[in-house]
């Protein structure tokens, strides 16, 4: 028969267990965490839902347009039920931290995934994949040593050649405002002056679109996100197949500063109510399996460094991109909308 404890040795053993029981309790310990996603359901569900089997925390998941996100999130203000933004482009990320809707996150864990040109200096935001903006070419007209720089695509031989979306589009305000950042005001302004006259048509349509003419015979060129090509060689529609497989891709850029590129990431919004789980989400999503699947399903990169990317990404070669600081696109953007006004980009 066992000894009975005293008092004394009892409050211990009590004590032990509850202690016990903390330690051993999971950490995440609410039931469910709240997502408002730019990305499309099926771009990132599945991944939200392999987080849910891991950790028993649902995640409930709000998808819309990147700015339509950022004006509910400051419409809702301390009221907002989101705990994580997931977005499109740094800028509209920068816009976020600017908006006073996310809070600074302190985790050793991103901090190591996540290279420092590609996350908030203070820690507010961590990209999660990176888009290149690459030039498609009309592999029946153009050579590809025809082409070298986005800066070249200004030069006369170009003139009435060239096809890309309005100055209104945030990718191209990115573009402008890391050519801002490297080269400084001066030089882009010089670089738009000649580069807007060489337009094939007035500015329409998305990246998609900017493909489709070259296909069609429109353009010879066009500056797109490359993931837009790489959703179009995998989709269903014929036509998008066929128009893919008309064109060539080309890295731009690749003896000075590197391709342009941007990311999609995300942030832990200020209002929160589950921080730590809104962390933990962020964290699932930076790790190298989630990274694999994450780029490969978006036709993106992996921001973290050492994943391996699709066998399609394989196809077109790896190449040098450019280091800029991505909180330098949001930060530079209303300086990159004036000079594309000034220009006459449209």
């Amino acid at each position: 028969m066992r000894k009975p404890l005293n008092s004394f040795q009892g409050r211990l053993t009590l004590c032990a267990t509850l202690l016990s029981s903390i330690l051993v309790a999971p950490l995440l310990s609410a039931a469910e965490v709240n997502v408002y996603s730019a990305r499309k359901e099926a771009l990132i569900k599945p991944l939200l839902d392999k987080f849910t089997k891991e950790t028993g925390v649902d995640v409930n998941l709000v998808t819309a347009k990147g700015d339509a996100l950022l004006t509910r999130l400051k419409s809702e203000g301390a009221n907002s039920p989101a705990d994580v933004l997931i977005t499109t482009d740094a800028g509209r990320l920068y816009r976020a931290q600017e908006a006073d809707v996310l809070q600074p996150v302190e985790s050793e864990v991103l901090q190591a995934a996540i290279p420092a040109h590609l996350r908030s200096p203070e820690n507010y935001w961590y990209g999660l994949s990176v888009r290149a903006r690459a030039i498609v070419f009309a592999s029946d007209r153009v050579e590809p040593e025809a082409l070298s720089t986005y800066e070249a695509l200004a030069g006369p031989e170009w003139k009435g050649r060239v096809c890309i979306r309005s100055s209104g589009n945030i990718y191209n305000q990115s573009l402008v405002a890391g050519m801002l950042a490297t080269e400084g005001a001066d030089k882009t302004a010089q670089w738009l002056s000649s580069f807007v006259p060489n337009f094939a048509r007035p500015p329409q349509g998305g990246d998609r679109d900017q493909i489709a003419a070259v296909a069609a015979g429109q353009c010879d060129v066009a500056v797109v996100n490359s993931y837009y090509l790489g959703a179009m060689v995998k989709s269903d529609d014929p036509a998008q197949q066929q128009a893919a497989s008309k064109v060539g891709i080309f890295w731009p850029n690749q003896a000075g500063r590197g391709t342009h590129i941007n990311v999609s990431g995300a942030g832990v919004v200020a209002a929160s109510k589950n921080t730590d789980q809104a962390i933990a989400l962020i964290e699932f999503l930076a790790r190298q399996e989630s990274q694999r699947w994450y780029a490969e399903t978006n036709n993106e990169y992996p921001a973290r460094e050492g994943v391996e990317v699709s066998d399609l990404l394989k196809s077109w070669g790896g190449f040098k991109q450019d280091q800029v600081d991505a909180s330098e696109l949001g930060r530079l953007n209303a300086q990159a909308v004036m000079a594309m006004d000034r220009a006459g980009w449209k």
